[in-house]
């Protein structure tokens, strides 16, 4: 119970710690621009059939990228990767795969030759090691005449490359001397950092030193070049591994620094080819809301000048699910090395209830101090070299090799919630005014990298640049100054990027507000380019501002040409718009109103989406953004859409203009309406015309004059009565027919052309 008491308020104030140290912006950055896979401009390498392409070695006197994979190598040309100078097969023999799979193992995946090391040698030759189905084989590596060679040696590979192809490991190859940390034996259980000579030295078979490490990276350092203590080059190794300091029922894992002296030979009878100098201590990157340490991924090592300017970067992940966070920090080698040669040891102390709980030693050290080089003050003593250290110091560093002091990061350059981080490399660019900056690549779980940078506490992230699907992680990062190229490797390929791709910025406005000192907007040449020594003899011309994201020197961009867009009533309708940056809240109008969303109305990240439109939906939409840097706002119109609507006469007609027609067509509904009644209002008044009142007395008047016609001539009767009924049948078309009419006037042709008599008298068809 008192050792969860004590685990519990070791992690409460490391906790309340991280709580405290303030991120400002740098907590869960975002990244200005998204570029997605169709529009990275990268080059892909993928040879069918292979996989694994995670070992590199950029080879700039050959131009080449040697690139290893599952059980082949290729020479891969640096300007451009997708021209394959050379191939070699590395591939396991059917007895090999078979014996691996009687051990246990996956035949298919586990029982494969990987090439896991790549190390350039002094003679040009290149020393490279592949797991070889649980059975690691190294050899050389030569290429001449466009072609590779493969040199098999027989040799001891033991600690020097790993015996799974899916276990972390770490080397480096120092003055021609191999240094590597991973298992020396097939179960991986034997962790081990060693020097490989013809005197191999390596650490101890004890929790004390290594409890089940994950080893990330091994860098050297050259701490003993005009050093005024006489010091010596030290090899500096960063992994995670299961604390011993913390006693509780869950594992606790937590990150580390160590670090051995490349002098060091090992001890006369105490350590004996074993590292007298190896001492570590815990790595902190503090997070808010994180109840366990983080875990460190990957750690990059940036030298900008003298060693002593060396800049240790490293990616964190969370070691359960209770955060969601993945962080970059950033590490002094100064801040590193003073915590080595003047801190405190922790020391294991036996309690009654018979665990081991680590306190701080605070008796007297022995001399020399416990891990440190041979220095001046070695020499001053006669011990010129660690074979000659006494017992009582070697015994210390067996026993206590932890320091209790951490080293600590001021604050987090990074912060970022979503896709776990797993890789980094940094560059030093210089900007427009001189000034230098280092600008990280990370590489994510979900196939994207990040390139952002830090100004003065401020993190901006300037693109997520995605380069393969989101199931397949980033598994290597390497950068080449010289080219200016990041090489960017996974299971399924190798995608070639150039750092500075300052033509995806496409106006002055979004050019200066990245922020990237790689880019600047040229006045002359109106376009974004990447600066370089000419820009900054002619700096007038060029507008770059990167601590201030100042674009006030932008010309003033125009008004967008609108776009016209016709859809039918009901129809679906999406007007698209991509904003130049992530951070920029946009912003839709609808003849100068700003538009809310509704039932009808969607308002998407890319654009607006309008469902069952009518006629209320057309008009002049306009989308706009604005983007606040240090408290400027900068307003963008991306782009105008002039929307109309077919009518069903096949032309187009907006709102506007169809209820223009509307008031015209009644109009002209009202005048034709006017004209008609004037003209029936002339005829009845002429006569033309009877109403239906008048009809029976026409009728009565006519059978009046047809009792007199004794009287009268009989042509002037049917003359007569023609007359009338051809008037009639326009006043009342239902009755009398015009085809009726003609029957009835149907004559009996005669000598004269007089109509029969007979024919009028029959008042039946009347």
């Amino acid at each position: 119970m008192m050792s969860l008491l004590a685990v519990l308020c070791v992690l409460y104030v490391w906790s309340s710690a991280t709580l405290t140290g303030g991120l400002g912006s740098t907590l869960d950055s975002l990244p200005r621009k998204t570029v997605p896979i169709g529009s990275n401009g990268g080059r892909l390498f993928h040879e069918e059939g292979f996989w694994n392409y995670t070992t590199m070695l950029l080879r700039d006197d050959l131009n080449l990228l040697i690139l290893g994979a599952r059980e082949a190598i290729f020479a891969l040309d640096l300007d451009d990767i997708t021209v394959k100078k050379a191939m070699v097969k590395w591939e396991v023999t059917r007895d090999q795969q078979n014996d691996c799979s009687n051990k246990g193992k996956d035949a298919t995946n586990d029982c494969k030759n990987y090439i896991r090391i790549l190390h350039k040698k002094d003679d040009g030759r290149m020393y490279v090691c592949g797991t070889k189905a649980f059975n690691p084989t190294c050899g050389y590596l030569s290429y001449a005449d466009g072609k590779l060679t493969l040199e098999i040696i027989q040799e001891d590979t033991k600690g020097k490359c790993p015996f799974d192809p899916f276990q972390r490991y770490t080397s480096a190859m120092v003055d021609g001397a191999y240094y590597s940390a991973t298992s020396m034996n097939f179960r991986g259980s034997e962790p081990v950092m060693m020097r490989s000579t013809e005197e191999s030295i390596r650490t101890e078979f004890t929790s004390t030193w290594l409890s089940e490490p994950n080893f990330i990276h091994m860098a050297h350092i050259p701490e003993g070049q005009s050093n005024p203590d006489g010091d010596d080059d030290k090899i500096y190794l960063f992994f995670s591994e299961t604390a011993v300091e913390y006693e509780s029922y869950t594992k606790v894992d937590v990150s580390r620094v160590a670090r051995v002296c490349k002098g060091d030979l090992g001890g006369q009878r105490t350590l004996q080819k074993k590292w007298t100098s190896f001492l570590k201590a815990r790595l902190d990157c503090q997070v808010p809301n994180t109840n366990l340490p983080l875990l460190v991924q990957d750690v990059f090592h940036l030298c900008p000048d003298y060693w002593t300017t060396c800049v240790f970067y490293a990616v964190f992940t969370p070691q359960s699910d209770s955060s969601q966070y993945s962080a970059v920090c950033s590490y002094k080698i100064e801040d590193i090395k003073t915590v080595f040669s003047k801190g405190k040891f922790k020391a294991p102390f036996n309690v009654e209830t018979s665990f081991v709980k680590w306190v701080m030693y605070s008796g007297e050290l022995p001399d020399p101090r416990p891990g440190a080089c041979i220095d001046n003050h070695a020499r001053q003593k006669g011990i010129t070299k660690s074979l000659e250290l006494p017992d009582k110091t070697l015994q210390f560093v067996k026993d206590k090799p932890l320091m209790d002091q951490a080293v600590t990061a001021e604050q987090p350059l990074l912060v970022k919630s979503g896709a776990a981080f797993t890789r980094i490399v940094v560059t030093s660019v210089t900007a427009l005014n001189g000034t230098s900056h280092q600008v990280m690549f990370i590489g994510t779980k979900s196939g994207s990298v990040l390139k952002a940078v830090n100004y003065d506490g401020e993190m901006v992230i300037m693109e997520e640049i995605q380069l393969f699907e989101p199931s397949e992680p980033i598994k290597i990062l390497r950068l080449s100054n010289s080219k200016k190229q990041l090489y960017v490797g996974s299971e399924v390929g190798v995608v070639q990027l150039s750092i500075s791709e300052c033509g995806r910025y496409r106006t002055c406005l979004d050019c200066v507000l990245a922020r990237d000192p790689h880019c600047g907007w040229d006045l002359d040449t109106e376009r974004c380019a990447t600066i370089n020594s000419i820009h900054r003899t002619r700096s007038s011309a060029v507008i770059q501002s990167l601590s201030d994201g100042d674009a006030s020197q932008c010309p003033t961009l125009g008004v967008s040409k609108p776009v016209n867009i016709s859809f039918y009533h009901g129809n679906t309708v999406k007007l698209g718009c991509q904003p130049y940056s992530n951070l920029a809240q946009v912003k839709w109008q609808l003849n100068r109103e700003p538009i809310k969303a509704s039932n009808t109305i969607q308002i998407l990240s890319d654009g607006l989406m309008i469902f069952n439109a009518s006629l209320d939906a057309t008009g002049y939409y306009t989308c706009s953004s604005i983007e606040t840097i240090s408290q400027r706002k900068y307003h963008t119109q991306h782009v105008a859409y002039d929307v109309k609507m077919w009518s069903e006469s096949g032309t187009t007609a907006s709102l506007h203009h169809v209820k223009e027609k509307e008031r015209t067509l009644v109009a002209m509904v009202v005048i034709l309406s006017l004209v008609l009644a004037a003209l029936l209002i002339w005829n009845l008044y002429k006569g033309h015309l009877s109403l239906p009142c008048l009809h029976r007395k026409v009728k009565d008047t006519q059978n009046r004059h047809e009792d007199d016609a004794n009287q009268v001539q009989p042509q002037r009767l049917a003359t007569s009565v023609v007359n009338f009924n051809s008037n009639n049948n326009h006043a009342n078309d239902q009755r009398y027919s015009s085809s009726r009419e003609t029957d009835r006037l149907s004559t009996t042709a005669g000598s004269t052309g007089q109509m029969s008599l007979k024919y009028i008298d029959d008042e039946s068809d009347i």
